[in-house]
């Protein structure tokens, strides 16, 4: 039996633009693992349109950090050769890491090209409030600083099938490009009637140009990093049929186990199910579901039910390809999907993810290490850290719930012979300070056992029939264990 996994995203979107990332996260790993971590989600290694680019705008996906391009040598987060000592520290240590993969759009062209584009309504991508017409539009990528090392492939009009800026009339809009077998995809969600367009120049996977390069870019990637997974970035707006040839092939070409996790912003589980389906569940998906769940209970306080916290989650209905987390870089204040959990919730949020038996938890960089930028946040490392380690150490075994109160809810974990000392008894309430007697096993009789978050001095001593009574204080969590290793 294999110990409890947990991620860590190592960055947040105001992360400084010093260079000097990829050393933060070598200087980091030893701690990390120590702590209980044992995989890194990083954010996008390849070179973006400026030197301040968190990496989402993409302009080439071969340039790492070696080229002078875009004003800049290095990305926003380090060189080439600080990449490639951060990943190999993590691997010293047995730390995976998971490399930030965008696919869906590039940025930063070295040139415009004219072609014929047709208007479409920004509510609804299949309407067209246009008749044809020419743009002058930023398509085309030549990467002077690279040249063809790598790849020769270079990006022209054809292989888009949308933008939004025409260079010619200084105007933005949804413009979706003309020409043979161009639309828009079809096998993308139907938000905004399809949603294959976000931003930049959208590139078009029915393009078998296309659909080559990115395959081979896909196995170039984890051959030159060594690197043990992927994150993609905004599937819900890329072929899923793509998506499952790229994760086949990929996996294919790679020895060994390759770990995928996509971001597939929906909040309804049924749509996230079929995607899955679709993808034939050679991933994994974040649970926005859940995350949202937390969000709404970090809100309502008291007047939210705990009981039904997992309801329409993906850790519910799909707990094999379930990734759960609290907040990351979108939903953090300011972002394009601000839905930031308050702190008060925070601890209780994390204990749902990291100390039940199903999902692969993520913990976010903004809360453990804290947020930059003009409206800075601090970390909460010292709440989240014996929650790690209760994780790693003693969150194991048979779970019963007792999710029977609307304010006051636990579980217990049984504990596994495997790991001395395992079990662990987890209390959360959003209202008044209360208790939950629960049973841990008459194996347990007579432990006395501590709140690992340190809300409480008391021990509390497992009677004879294997229950205890664990407190907690209004609006928090406590987590009981019994205190061997």
């Amino acid at each position: 039996m294999e110990r409890n996994h947990t991620m860590l995203q190592f960055f947040e979107w105001h992360v400084a633009s010093d260079g000097d990332h990829w050393n933060r996260l070598r200087d980091a790993a030893a701690d990390l693992k120590a702590n209980g971590i044992d995989g890194v989600w990083i954010p996008p290694v390849t070179k973006g349109q400026s030197v301040d680019d968190p990496g989402y705008s993409v302009y080439d996906l071969y340039d790492l950090g070696e080229f002078d391009q875009k004003g800049t040598t290095r990305t926003k987060y380090g060189t080439k050769d600080e990449l490639h000592e951060a990943i190999a520290a993590c691997h010293e240590h047995g730390i995976c890491v998971y490399v930030d993969v965008v696919m869906n759009h590039k940025a930063g062209a070295d040139e415009t090209e004219t072609f014929q584009v047709i208007e479409v309504d920004a509510e609804d991508r299949l309407k067209e409030i246009s008749e044809p017409f020419d743009i002058e539009g930023w398509t085309k990528f030549t990467f002077p600083g690279r040249g063809d090392k790598y790849s020769d492939f270079k990006w022209n009009f054809n292989h888009f099938n949308g933008t939004d800026w025409d260079e010619k009339e200084g105007k933005t809009g949804f413009f979706r490009i003309l020409g043979d077998n161009k639309s828009w995809n079809d096998n993308v969600d139907d938000e905004f009637g399809n949603y294959d367009y976000l931003m930049f120049a959208n590139i078009d996977y029915q393009h078998p140009e296309v659909r080559e390069e990115m395959i081979s870019w896909g196995k170039w990637l984890p051959d030159t990093l060594s690197c043990d997974g992927f994150r993609l970035d905004a599937i819900k707006h890329i072929s899923h049929e793509f998506i499952d040839e790229f994760i086949r092939e990929v996996k294919n070409h790679v020895d060994g186990n390759f770990y995928m996790v996509g971001e597939y912003w929906n909040d309804d589980v049924e749509a996230c199910g079929s995607f899955l389906e679709e993808t034939n569940y050679q991933l994994d998906l974040f649970d926005v579901m859940l995350h949202y769940n937390l969000h709404e209970a970090s809100l309502k306080g008291s007047d939210f039910d705990l009981s039904t916290i997992f309801h329409g989650t993906l850790v519910e209905k799909y707990p094999l390809n379930s990734v759960t987390f609290v907040d990351n870089h979108d939903s953090q204040p300011g972002e394009s999907l601000e839905s930031w959990i308050d702190d008060w919730f925070k601890p209780s949020a994390y204990s749902l993810i990291l100390l039940r038996k199903d999902g692969y938890p993520c913990i976010f960089y903004g809360d453990y290490f804290g947020i930059g930028g003009e409206n800075s946040l601090d970390g909460k490392k010292e709440a989240l850290d014996p929650l790690v380690y209760v994780r790693a150490h003693k969150a194991y075994g048979q779970q019963d719930d007792y999710f029977d109160h609307p304010n006051t809810i636990g579980w217990v974990r049984r504990g596994s012979e495997e790991f001395p000392h395992s079990g662990c008894a987890v209390v959360i309430t959003n209202g008044e300070a209360g208790n939950k007697k629960m049973f841990v096993g008459e194996n347990r009789t007579g432990e006395e056992w501590v709140d690992y978050t340190q809300s409480h001095e008391d021990r509390v001593k497992i009677d004879e029939d294997g229950y205890g009574d664990f407190p907690v204080q209004a609006g928090s969590v406590s987590v009981w264990a019994f205190p061997g290793f």
